[in-house]
């Protein structure tokens, strides 16, 4: 089955190019213009990927992201914007967004992070199946569920992908420097989203996030994920 984008963006110069950048590179493409019919395409037809602007007439891109993320919706979501400042690419980062692409974009660059999302997002190859035990959590790396004590807690997929780095390597102290590189790959962000998906992290699995027992910080190191 072919990959399904959906492209949300006003401005249809930019809409045209990001529909055809997306063919190019074998992924089918709907375009929206306004983030209501975003989301009433998102209701009609499932899709593997979310591109959205955020300077978008009626509600913004950031009030669609809150209200996918309300919806339980784990899409990935990639903002392309032409804001670049550090706040709105945190801000986007916090409420939900998987990534962060300003304009002017690189066609090249944006085929690659939204066919390694959506790989992302679809989880291991059949039969593949796996369950990660550590303590009271469980990561299944096939249907990308995670669990405590046997209650599902739903991530994002780089959330995902943090949690099954660490849980791989309980223990292990991972730099900043090496959470880019085994998260994000090659992309090129603000070193602070490492530590707002920290926190977002701590907010979901920790019993008292102003205390985490599990994801640690070692001052001047980096971060390591322990089970007491």
């Amino acid at each position: 089955m072919a990959d399904l984008v959906l492209i949300v963006d006003d401005d249809k110069a930019v809409s045209t190019m990001l529909y055809k950048v997306m063919g190019s590179n074998g992924i089918q493409a709907d375009t929206a213009d306004s983030g209501e019919q975003c989301l009433a395409m998102l209701r009609q037809k499932q899709y593997d990927l979310l591109l959205l602007d955020i300077n978008l007439s009626g509600m913004d891109g950031f009030q669609v992201i809150q209200q996918i993320r309300q919806n339980g919706s784990k899409i990935p979501i990639i903002i392309v914007s032409g804001r670049k400042e550090d706040y709105d690419t945190l801000y986007g980062l916090d409420i939900g967004a998987d990534d962060y692409i300003t304009k002017p974009l690189n066609p090249v660059t944006l085929a690659a992070k939204a066919k390694a999302l959506i790989r992302r997002s679809r989880g291991s190859l059949p039969g593949s199946d796996q369950v990660i035990t550590a303590g009271p959590f469980q990561y299944n790396t096939s249907t990308l569920r995670f669990y405590k004590n046997g209650q599902e807690i739903v991530l994002s997929s780089k959330e995902n992908a943090m949690i099954k780095l660490f849980m791989d390597n309980v223990n292990h102290i991972f730099s900043k420097d090496m959470i880019y590189d085994l998260v994000w790959g090659s992309a090129i962000i603000d070193e602070n989203a490492i530590m707002v998906y920290i926190n977002r992290l701590r907010a979901k699995i920790e019993d008292d996030p102003s205390s985490p027992r599990y994801i640690q910080t070692v001052r001047g190191l980096g971060y390591r994920f322990v089970i007491p």
